[in-house]
């Protein structure tokens, strides 16, 4: 079957996120997909890398799942928009992949991460794996854009013991501008968050001419400390590594000329947040 030999023939580990990665499920039947995202049974996964210190608290192990729908104009793993492009791998293969770093996690204050793409195009698959994770004794975490948030049930959240919340921006044009989608389903996935007091660390991209309007980041950290459950924002300056993989792909990048952000320009957003009385690095 197609899935296993793709599996065997791509190791699961991965030196980068930014390793570009396609096609490894293609000609995996439509079926078998639709009873894979049913089931849970087995997830595409785009790697697994170990060493993470900026996808929740501690050492990190972050596995990267394939397929998202957003399309952020920033994004530094387009090869993870399509679930084709990811590796059709067991839930049992993805537990085991857990198990062999849980010890070492467990001493550096770690845990796991599910990231992407984004995980809860696949919430079947993310909610046993992270239930599997936390049945080891593992920390977990989901970073997710909240656009599918309404998949979760409240049981299923509390399988999480952090999430990192993308709000990529505030005013609903700049974000359909940005992402391609409405912001309202992730505002909306934040607020539940709140009330079933589910701790977030939110995460915010700063691009410099796209995202850096001062008005629209004082509106967000409003909104961050109103919540009462965000324990940390991260302003994560942008950068251009992702761009060879654009351009690998053919696709159309529009911020070729964008340079990254300064240390000064995220510190000012940063202060944006501190000033309502959040922690923000």
């Amino acid at each position: 079957m197609t899935r296993s030999r793709v599996a065997e023939e791509v190791p699961l580990e991965s030196t980068s996120p930014f390793e570009l990665r396609v096609d490894l499920s293609k000609g995996v039947s439509e079926s078998f997909v639709k009873q894979s995202l049913e089931t849970g049974d087995v997830g595409f996964l785009h790697s697994f890398t170990t060493g993470s210190a900026v996808d929740g608290p501690g050492v990190r192990l972050v596995a990267w799942t394939a397929g998202c729908q957003f399309r952020c104009l920033y994004c530094h793993n387009p090869d993870t928009w399509n679930m084709m492009n990811g590796m059709a791998i067991s839930l049992d293969r993805a537990i085991a992949g857990i198990r062999k770093y849980c010890h070492g996690l467990k001493i550096m204050a770690g845990g796991f991460t599910l990231s992407g793409g984004e995980p809860l195009m696949q919430d079947r698959f993310v909610v046993r794996l992270l239930a599997a994770a936390r049945e080891m004794g593992v920390h977990t975490a989901l970073d997710t854009n909240g656009y599918l948030g309404e998949r979760l049930s409240d049981e299923d959240l509390e399988q999480i013991d952090v999430v990192l919340l993308d709000i990529k921006a505030w005013e609903r044009e700049r974000h359909l501008q940005l992402t391609g989608k409405d912001v309202v389903p992730t505002l909306d996935f934040a607020r539940r968050l709140a009330q079933r007091r589910r701790p977030v660390w939110l995460r915010y991209v700063f691009v410099p001419g796209l995202t850096d309007d001062q008005d629209e980041i004082k509106q967000i950290a409003a909104f961050a400390a109103g919540l009462g459950n965000v324990e940390r924002v991260d302003v994560l300056p942008f950068h251009q590594m992702g761009r060879p993989k654009w351009q690998k792909l053919g696709l159309n990048y529009t911020l070729n000329d964008v340079q990254p952000a300064t240390h000064e320009m995220v510190e000012r957003a940063c202060e944006q947040f501190r000033a309502v009385g959040l922690k923000a690095y």
